[in-house]
């Protein structure tokens, strides 16, 4: 909100600078972002949160400020030259829907001559961002920014029997708006109505055809309160927002409805002449007494753990409108430890609705400042969760491996939730979406990842290895389910460039190799190859626990081309995403199965077998066949080489395969490790027709 520095000095004598006056707001809980200057003055550009709609006028404002300056804040009191006449013969009103609206007041100007708005208000309305348009709606604009109550004028002469009916609209009931488009509304919405049509959109937006014109003399001016819950649905629905609109969906007041309609017609007749009927209609059905509020000392040190004097609660309390009364037994005691009041809640303030609203109000107008910074006591002892231990054991490992962890918002895309979300998973949409791209909780992990490792290469970092432990969301049989899992991606170089080595590029078989030291954690990974349609052929694999086929994991592998080109990502980009729950199961069933064994007396033997297979066949099935023949020291088989072309067959390749074995009773001999390698030679070459490589 704009708010001009001018403007305030009408309601408080403040002489701080605009700067200072900045810096105290904020720190009162009233940002203000910036000052801008003006032909006029200077102009504070406040951010005002949705529970602080008193502050959505310059009086509000004001009010803040002789809070923060302990000065008294001057009372609006309007000065009206009234008729004989009463509004109450000129016009009706009649609240249909009280539940919607619960305050209207009408009151009545004849003989008002509409021109151009005199300098001054032009200047002040300009300084804060409005345009100005006549005398009579920049009257009740400057209104609405000085008290924060919206009002409405409209032709009196326009409206059929001249009479107001606050209703719900008709199901496809029309009305053309100021802005000059056709609305079509339905029942939930409010309108202010006359005998014949409706005439504005309760707190949004009033009708063209009961608008003030240069023609216009006899006025009706409204000023009501409206139900903030109805006035935000209907202005989303229309997609219409107004500066009225903001104001009453955060909760106007219902006691500024009167004083404010007073000043409007005040300044109308000020700026327009014309005459002003008695009094004014005022229907209001549901007028609530004023809530009861506690504010003790005890409880204060208890929340801020020090005191604020006596006249500082008071003072504070005071010019914020609560009415602090003394209750306590020892009323004239100063400092009391046991010191009470009783306050009053404002019709302004209903955010505040308790006694710890009370001492935050002290307490932001005292200076945060002031207290020392301490923790609070806990009432209850504190566990961990489940799986924590080994979920910072997970953490701890992708980190060593050179992962960074993100934090990524789950509101995504819906278009591109789709393109990755598994097969028979019903999204969960989000009723009432912020924007487009937020629209669904992501049903993958891997939605996030790829936004995360595309926004980090469109900032020009290249080489990226992230991971992620959070949660996906879809609907099961229309309820919520919530899946944990863990997310890693990367892309860009495996190894920089060095003196001694050239650079390479990060592969599948790079991410396979960090997914199976994370393996390690849980016993082992089995990998099938195969993947979702997202991933390549080729370089996709689905991953379960050693233990059994029943406890699969997910699925990882390399985004296919054609997915990396819709989404114009430049590099290839390795993907992976597993299930949380069975893998932290997994992790803490292979930690609890962990047994010593003493480290061997006799040295480890190594061998590397360089062979040439077939195409399709893989490691995996390789160490299978290795294991089946039951050798006893038979510790380790790795792969330790790749190749492919040269001197290689096509439709084969060369595997270097690293095995090693060790014996706890003896050294092994030569004669017995030539045993060993010449049954995993036959082994290799009976199963897949292998052949050792002499070159």
């Amino acid at each position: 909100m704009k708010v001009f520095y001018n403007w305030l000095k009408e309601f408080v004598d403040v002489t701080a600078p605009a700067a200072e006056l900045r810096a105290r707001l904020s720190l009162a809980g009233i940002s203000v972002d910036s000052i801008e200057e003006s032909v006029a003055g200077p102009v504070l550009d406040a951010e005002i949160t949705a529970n602080r709609p008193d502050c959505l006028g310059h009086y509000g404002i004001a009010r803040e400020i002789a809070a923060i300056y302990r000065l008294p804040v001057k009372p609006v009191q309007p000065k009206l030259k009234e008729s004989a006449e009463k509004a109450s013969s000129a016009t009706r009103v009649e609240i249909e829907s009280p539940d919607l609206c619960g305050r209207y007041t009408a009151r009545i100007l004849r003989g008002v001559k509409i021109g151009p708005s005199p300098g001054w208000l032009r200047e002040r309305l300009e300084a804060i961002g409005q345009k100005s348009i006549n005398n009579v709606v920049d009257a009740t604009n400057a209104v609405m920014f000085e008290l924060g109550q919206p009002q409405h004028a409209f032709d009196l002469d326009k409206l059929a029997e001249r009479r107001i009916v606050v209703r719900r609209a008709r199901a496809g009931e029309k009305i053309r708006t100021l802005d000059g488009i056709e609305r079509t509304l339905t029942k939930d919405m409010c309108v202010i109505a006359d005998a014949a049509r409706a005439v504005a959109i309760a707190g949004v937006m009033g009708g063209a055809e009961s608008e003030i014109g240069a023609g216009s003399r006899n006025i009706l001016l409204e000023s009501a309160w409206f139900e903030p819950t109805s006035i935000r649905r209907t202005s989303k629905a229309l997609g219409l927002r107004t500066e009225a609109s903001y104001r009453f969906e955060r909760g106007a007041d219902p006691e500024m409805a009167e004083l404010a309609s007073r000043r409007a017609a005040e300044l109308i007749q000020q700026l327009g002449g014309g005459e002003i009927l008695a009094g004014a209609v005022d229907k209001y059905p549901r007028r609530e007494a004023p809530r009861k509020i506690e504010f003790t000392r005890k409880e204060f040190l208890r929340v801020m753990g020090a005191d604020a004097t006596d006249r500082d609660i008071e003072e504070i309390l005071s010019a914020l409108g609560f009415h602090p009364v003394r209750t306590d037994a020892n009323r004239g005691g100063v400092g009391s430890p046991d010191a009470a009041w009783q306050c009053e809640q404002p019709s302004w303030r209903r955010d505040v609705a308790g006694e710890t609203d009370l001492i935050e109000e002290v307490a932001r107008h005292y200076g945060y400042d002031k207290f020392p910074p301490r923790l609070p006591p806990a009432k209850q002892p504190a566990h961990r969760l489940p799986h924590a231990e080994a979920e910072d054991r997970l953490r701890e490992r992708a980190i060593a491996l050179g992962y960074e962890e993100i934090v990524a918002i789950p509101l995504v895309d819906a278009r591109r939730d789709e393109r990755f979300r598994p097969e028979g998973v019903a999204p969960a949409v989000i009723g009432n979406p912020l924007a487009e791209d937020a629209s669904v909780m992501r049903s993958t992990g891997i939605v996030s990842m790829i936004g995360a490792l595309e926004w980090n290469l469109n900032h020009g970092q290249r080489n990226l290895r992230l991971f992620e432990i959070g949660r996906t969301y879809s609907l099961r049989g229309g309820e919520p389910v919530e899946t944990a899992v863990l997310t890693l991606g990367a892309t860009g170089f495996a190894r920089e460039k060095t003196v001694h080595e050239a650079a390479r590029e990060f592969e599948f078989a790079d991410l396979k190799g960090d997914l199976d030291r994370i393996g390690e954690l849980a016993g082992g990974f089995a990998w099938k190859s195969g993947g979702p349609a997202w991933l390549a052929a080729g370089h996709a694999a689905r991953l379960s626990l050693a233990g059994g086929a029943d406890r699969a994991l997910g699925a990882t592998g390399k985004l296919s081309q054609r997915v990396a080109e819709q989404l114009k990502l430049r590099q290839q980009i390795f993907l992976a995403e597993l299930a949380l729950e069975p893998l932290l199961a997994g992790m803490e069933a292979a930690r609890a199965s962990l047994r010593f064994t003493p480290l061997g007396r006799f040295p480890a033997v190594e061998r590397d077998f360089s062979v040439v297979l077939p195409d399709g066949v893989t490691f995996a099935q390789v160490a299978d066949a290795i294991r089946a023949l039951g050798i006893p020291e038979l510790r380790r088989i790795q792969a330790a080489d790749l190749f492919r072309g040269g001197q290689v067959p096509a439709g084969k390749y060369s595997l270097m395969i690293r095995v090693t074995f060790e014996s706890a009773q003896a050294t092994l001999t030569d004669a017995q490790i030539a045993e060993f390698s010449s049954r995993i030679v036959a082994a290799m070459q009976q199963r897949f027709g292998a052949a050792l490589r002499t070159s």
